[in-house]
Formats: C-alpha cells, sequence, structure tokens
C-alpha cells in the first residue's frame, strides 16, 4: 500500500522538458519542503499537460499529494499525482528583495560541492545547495538523440494527452566550472546545466541573434552574471542522475544580492 503524503513544497528547479515511451512529456522539479527544510525531487511533472490553473513557475509554493517511488530509492525522491497539484502562492522579489525566497531556501543546510559527492557515496545523497567561487561558463555540441524515438514518443502521447509540438531538443551542452568556496584542497568541478531558462534562452534569442557566435556570447553573459559571487550571493541546486549516482549537476542557481 502506498503511503500517500501531502506536502507543501517551494519549487526551486525546472529542467528542460524530456519525452518518454513511460512517462509522456515530463519536467524534473525539485525544491524545498515547507516542513522540514530538505531538498525534494518531485517527478514526473507533465507540466505542459497540466491545467492553466496548475501549472507553477519557479519559486512557487505548490501543495501536491505524493509518494515515496518504487523505481527510483533516491531518499529525495517523490512521486507526484500530477491531478493534485495546486498553486498556493509565488514567491516575488518585489522591491528587489529576495527575502521571501531566502528565508525558505537559506533553510536548506549549505554544502561544498566536494561534501556532496562524498555523501552521494555513503548516503546516496542526490541533491544538494552548495556555494561555488571562481565560477566559469562552457559550452560544448551535443549529438541530438534518436530523433525517429523522439517523433515516435510524441505520436504516441498525442494519443493520450492534450495536442503539443515536440519541444526543440537543443544541439549544445552548458557547464559551470568552478571550486567550492572555503574549501582549500578542492581540486575543482565542471558540471553540465540543466535548468529550464538557459535551454529556452537558446530557443528565444535564435531568432534576435542569428549568429551562433554572438548568441552563444550573450548567453555566457547571461549565466556569468547571476554566478557573479563578487556581487550575488551565489548558490548552486545540485542534483544527479538516477542512473548515474556519481554524475551531478547545476539544476538551478540561486543569486540573491550580497548584503551590505
Amino acid at each position: 500500500m502506498k503511503k500517500v503524503e501531502k506536502k507543501r513544497v517551494l519549487i526551486t528547479v525546472k529542467a528542460y522538458p524530456n519525452p518518454s515511451r513511460q512517462y509522456g512529456e515530463t519536467v524534473c522539479c525539485a525544491g524545498v519542503d515547507l516542513i522540514n527544510s530538505k531538498l525534494v525531487r518531485l517527478y514526473p511533472i507533465p507540466f505542459r499537460d497540466l491545467d492553466n490553473n496548475q501549472k507553477f513557475k519557479k519559486y512557487s509554493i505548490i501543495e501536491i499529494n505524493c509518494f515515496p517511488p518504487s523505481d527510483d530509492k533516491r531518499p529525495e525522491s517523490l512521486r507526484v499525482d500530477a491531478d493534485s497539484i495546486r498553486l498556493i502562492a509565488v514567491l516575488d522579489t518585489e522591491n528587489g528583495t529576495w527575502k521571501k525566497r531566502k528565508d525558505i531556501v537559506l533553510k536548506v543546510p549549505i554544502k561544498s560541492m566536494c561534501q556532496v559527492y562524498k555523501e552521494a557515496k555513503s548516503n546516496d545523497v542526490s541533491l544538494g545547495l552548495i556555494k561555488p567561487e571562481n565560477v566559469t561558463f562552457e559550452w560544448a555540441k551535443q549529438s541530438l538523440s534518436d530523433q525517429r524515438g523522439r517523433e515516435a514518443c510524441y505520436a504516441q502521447l498525442s494519443l493520450f494527452n492534450k495536442q503539443k509540438k515536440p519541444i526543440e531538443e537543443i544541439p549544445l551542452d552548458f557547464y559551470y566550472k568552478f571550486k567550492c568556496a572555503n574549501v582549500t584542497e578542492c581540486p575543482g568541478h565542471k558540471l553540465s546545466i540543466i535548468d529550464w531558462e538557459l535551454r529556452q534562452s537558446y530557443r528565444k534569442w535564435q531568432t534576435q541573434y542569428p549568429n551562433e557566435r554572438i548568441l552563444l556570447e550573450k548567453i555566457e553573459q547571461r549565466w556569468l552574471h547571476i554566478s557573479n559571487t563578487t556581487k550575488k550571493d551565489v548558490y548552486f541546486y545540485v542534483g544527479n542522475m538516477k542512473r548515474f549516482r556519481n554524475i551531478f549537476m547545476v539544476l538551478g542557481v540561486f543569486y540573491p544580492k550580497k548584503s551590505n
């Protein structure tokens, strides 16, 4: 018997949509459990199939029915009943202040990436909030997935879900390179970035900047700006892959201004 719980979660992470035959087109989300200030992973979220009053932005508080999945033993993972999603509030940055968000996010234990890797080996930790420094940005061409397979997924999905155009696959991978703040022996880390906003920017800015070199320069400027540790109090949300527990990615960036 599945133990279903009702939770309220501040959504801090939305990954780029991914089609699969098993779950349809889904978005992996993560956020902060408001009861215990722990990070949780919510899956599957069929975001584009949700009713309009259920579609949430990042830094929305949502209420959900959820339970531990049988096919994912990572301790932070929760299977979500998408029909139960209810939008409670959106935490804005009114008057330039991030206080509403900081009051929740910064209750999560702050770790180093070096610490997260150790805890992943010892306790199967798969999510973390880390503090980086010396951040740089890189990109690399990637091979697109089997396009026939993607088309077949969407053809199958159209039989059961709302009709939707296949979402564009981005032909690039993006990375942050950084060191852990206040960790003298940190060897440095390079993690791919899977934030929806980054890939969505690539899609939207292609028209504005048809020259790919200029487009990539603009993307680099934007993502170095938000991760500028001299001007902002920067944190990375990081998480690993279900099949490859040793591979972590940057799921999103939390970047309030530094306090005076």
